[in-house]
């Protein structure tokens, strides 16, 4: 098969064995090449070796374009293109009037973080609609966890390695790319 290798999924059936699977399987200096779980497993990307992500310094970005948003409207809505005097509320400039358009770029600064951020989600995390699942065993998104592991020279030892963490089930796997 043409571009194609081998791996070895291990499957487990609770997270703390996970856990300490990948702590033995990253001593031994095997690569895992993913991870599937039902949950989220706290602290599992800090045992896999994965680098910190950046999505809260997208976040904030994103909320300061949301309040910057919210100030530009408001000023050319309420003060440039339509003054209007509503309950005795001069309006001659932004900063006069900014106690009342706090709730108003409070709400652009969340609308605009949280949307983009779903964006940024989906487009990094590739997934988009009508998307196949690239889930290898679907048992993965009721009770177990599989790891995968790049299937190494000594394949006999990657699975006495895998058998004496806990794995329930273990196959070696023609992967395309």
């Amino acid at each position: 098969m043409e571009g194609a290798s081998k791996v070895i999924h291990a499957i487990y059936t609770d997270d703390d064995e996970l856990m300490a699977a990948v702590k033995k399987v990253r001593e031994k200096h095997y690569h895992i090449e993913e991870i599937y779980t039902p949950f989220p497993v706290h602290g599992l990307d800090k045992a896999m070796g994965l680098a910190p992500t950046r999505i809260a310094i997208t976040s904030f970005i994103y909320g300061c374009i949301g309040l910057t948003v919210a100030i530009v409207m408001m000023n050319y809505i309420m003060i440039k293109d339509w003054p209007q005097n509503i309950g005795g509320k001069p309006s001659f400039s932004f900063i006069e009037n900014m106690p009342a358009f706090v709730p108003i770029m409070f709400e652009m600064t969340v609308f605009f973080a949280a949307h983009l951020m779903v964006i940024t989600f989906y487009l990094r995390s590739k997934m988009w609609p009508f998307k196949k699942a690239e889930n290898p065993d679907p048992r993965t998104t009721d009770d177990h966890f599989l790891m995968e592991i790049a299937a190494g020279n000594n394949v006999d030892e990657q699975f006495d390695l895998l058998r004496d963490t806990g794995a329930v089930e273990i196959t070696l796997i023609d992967k395309a790319h």
